[in-house]
């Protein structure tokens, strides 16, 4: 049976091999990862192209392929039988891609073992809590991390074979097709999928919302206040980029305790469907005191689920920068804040390097009414003297400056090309 198994996964493999993706890591970055013996770990959320990922570093290589998404699998497994069957199906492979391999109960013992004997391993994983508290206490030092989150923008340009303004003197013409992409990605957002079947969107992102509350969140931990859970999930979902309290969702949503609802939204960011962001304070025990902001991994889940009436423009661009930053490996709570200015002005992130703030950004879609452009630029102005930073950017949908106020530069730059830098 196992046998049998396993030869049915090298046809998936072989199959998944032939198909046409857009390329997600250049050459150089994958010499680097194959190069070495640490285990290469790639994680995100379900359906975002981890696998994919894990397929493009290893094209062109002798791999074996265990896809932990196999129910067959998982109940035929034996560690023996799989170790025997690998070295008949997928005769001399030089490294073993475990698919999926959070499914698998007590992986990480199995995963060390393999790693001890020298297998050269790549492991995708859909649950980042689970992922690295496991593997911080059984495999320290062993291993190199890649967090694949749906399509960037600048991926979705190259997907529809368009060119970047900032690559050519574009035509009015040529930039005018890219804001038309940069409209529909606002709103339908980067999940493979659903970038190359828009039609679908609805069915399919609200299929895997609900997939994601019931594999990786529901099921795992044995949650019983399952109205209350779902509850929660929508009431966040429809307040993307605004600030929360766990007193006031208790209040609101009927919890019996704060530590439930603390609980439950930790939950709900293992499987990075939500993310949170704290407010900035240099007293690191303050920063969890003030309200936070919560964001949504992807524009495409407020599209499928969300009650708004009408779109938000503001907020889904908001949203779009939260996770290009995420992207370029900024961390909240670590060096991605918001802030709060003495006069209760807002500034929507902070990027801090070391103990120095590096950076304050603003997102406002339409900068075009004066009073708008005032109370922006003044929270930059009042957050930049308070913090000493001079690195200072407005990003709006396409009106592209820099202002002198106070001494201090601000750069308004259009979305689409402030998503195309360092990508």
């Amino acid at each position: 049976m196992l046998r049998n198994i396993l030869y049915q996964q090298l046809e998936e493999r072989n199959l998944l091999l032939k198909q046409a993706y857009i390329v997600r890591v250049d050459d150089t970055v994958k010499a680097e990862y194959l190069s070495t013996t640490l285990i290469k770990l790639i994680t995100g959320p379900r359906r975002a192209g981890k696998s994919v990922m894990a397929l493009q570093l290893l094209e062109n290589q002798n791999f074996a392929y265990l896809n932990f998404d196999d129910d067959m699998l998982l109940k035929n497994f034996n560690e023996d039988a799989v170790i025997q069957g690998l070295n008949e199906v997928f005769s001399g492979y030089n490294y073993l891609l475990l698919d999926e391999i959070q499914n698998l109960p007590d992986w990480e013992l199995w995963v060390n073992k393999l790693y001890r004997r020298g297998v050269n391993l790549v492991i995708t994983g859909s649950n980042s809590k689970l992922l690295s508290h496991e593997l911080a206490s059984t495999l320290t030092g062993r291993y190199i991390q890649v967090t694949v989150l749906p399509f960037s923008f600048t991926e979705t340009i190259r997907f529809n074979n368009q060119i970047h303004p900032l690559e050519v003197n574009a035509t009015p013409t040529e930039t005018g097709k890219v804001l038309s992409l940069l409209q529909t990605y606002l709103f339908n957002g980067g999940f493979p999928e659903t970038v190359l079947n828009p039609g679908i969107l609805r069915n399919y992102l609200s299929s895997l919302f609900d997939s994601i509350l019931l594999k990786d969140v529901l099921k795992r931990f044995m949650i019983r206040q399952t109205h209350q859970f779902y509850d929660l999930s929508n009431y966040l979902l429809s307040n993307y980029t605004n600030l929360f309290s766990y007193n006031q969702i208790k209040e609101t949503l009927g919890f019996n305790s704060v530590a439930t609802v603390q609980k439950f939204i930790g939950y709900l960011q293992e499987p990075y469907l939500f993310q949170h962001l704290t407010r900035y304070n240099p007293k690191i025990k303050n920063h969890k005191k003030s309200s936070q902001k919560i964001y949504i991994i992807d524009n495409g889940f407020i599209q499928a689920r969300s009650f708004e009436l009408s779109p938000n423009y503001g907020r889904l661009l908001e949203n779009i920068v939260f996770v290009e930053l995420l992207r370029r490996n900024y961390k909240p709570e670590l060096d991605l804040f918001y802030y709060r200015s003495r006069n209760d002005r807002e500034i929507d992130f902070l990027l801090r390097k070391g103990h120095q703030v590096e950076q304050l950004i603003q997102v406002c879609y339409d900068i075009t009414h004066p009073k708008t452009m005032k109370r922006e630029l003044d929270a930059l102005i009042e957050a930049a003297t308070e913090l000493n930073c001079e690195n200072l950017w407005l990003i709006t949908w396409d009106k592209e400056e820099q202002i002198e106020v106070n001494k201090f530069t601000v750069n308004l730059t259009p979305a689409y090309n402030w998503l195309n830098i360092n990508t």
